[in-house]
Parts: structure tokens; C-alpha cells; sequence
């Protein structure tokens, strides 16, 4: 059966089987093709109620899929784009704070993996990190205790 003939029942299904999706996304996603007599709050109370869509199931997938790519400011706000659960999102920050420094140490390391030669290079660091939505003191501290580190701020002014 092609996808444009399903009911809003089996388009949700078939969504949900390719990766998890909050109640609002899949209201975003089937709402242009509500047709008379459809119900799309019972449809999606039924498949919620059944376990088919799960608030902490899309939570950790969101973090276990780019916690390792993207800092905490980022991911909650990814989070709160999906219309989840504040205090869920409230948990999901405090546990992604608590490895937030070890998440940009390894991503910086990928990325760069050598200090920068100077303050342009640095700039240029602390804003790819910053894009990447971790805070800037957790971006110092990563550049701060590189390993090998021989820039310092004050050689910039020599």
C-alpha cells in the first residue's frame, strides 16, 4: 500500500517505525492529511496510551544519536522543539550538564586535535564549539587544558 493511501493510524505507524517522534511532531507531520472523519487526537491518545509514542524514549534517542556532536544548549533546545515535557527536558539538561565537558574535550579532539597557533585559530575553535551549542566556559576550559598547549593570550600581545 503506498504511503499516501494509508489512514492516519498507519502513516503514524509507519513514521514511528523509522525513529521516534513526539505526539507534536507526528501532529505536525499528519495534519495536512486529517480527512472527514478523522479523529487525529483520538488516533494519537490511542497509539500513546498503547506505547507506540514515548516522551523518554524520544528524549533518549535525541541524546544517545548527537549528544557526542552537539553541547547541552543545543540538544535542549531540540528537545523543546519536539514539544516535550518541560521537567523531562529540565532532567535531560542536568544529566547532559554532568558530561558536558568530557563531550566537547572528545569532539574537539576530532575536530582539531591540536591547540590553536593563535588568537585567530583560537577564534575560530571557541566558534565552531559555540555553534555546536556548548556553553563558552566549557569551550575555554577544552582549549584552556589542551594538551600541548603553548598559546597564551598574553603572546598575543607581543
Amino acid at each position: 500500500m503506498s504511503f499516501a493511501r494509508l489512514s492516519l493510524k498507519g502513516r503514524a505507524l509507519k513514521l514511528l517505525s523509522q525513529r521516534e517522534h513526539s505526539r507534536l511532531e507526528l501532529q505536525r507531520k499528519l495534519a495536512p492529511h486529517v480527512e472527514e472523519g478523522d479523529d487525529l487526537r483520538a488516533t494519537l491518545d490511542e497509539l500513546e496510551t498503547r506505547g507506540f509514542i514515548s516522551e523518554q524514549r524520544v528524549v533518549d534517542s535525541v541524546i544517545h544519536s548527537k549528544a557526542s556532536r552537539f553541547g547541552t544548549a543545543r540538544l535542549v533546545q531540540e528537545l523543546r522543539s519536539k514539544g516535550l515535557d518541560d521537567e523531562m527536558v529540565r532532567n535531560a539538561s542536568e544529566q547532559l550538564r554532568d558530561t558536558e565537558l568530557e563531550r566537547a574535550r572528545e569532539l574537539w579532539c576530532k575536530r582539531f586535535g591540536t591547540p590553536p597557533a593563535d588568537i585567530k585559530e583560537k577564534a575560530k575553535q571557541l566558534r565552531f564549539m559555540a555553534s555546536r551549542g556548548f556553553s563558552s566556559g566549557v569551550a575555554s576550559r577544552v582549549l584552556r587544558e589542551a594538551p600541548y598547549s603553548d598559546f597564551d593570550e598574553g603572546d598575543a600581545a607581543d
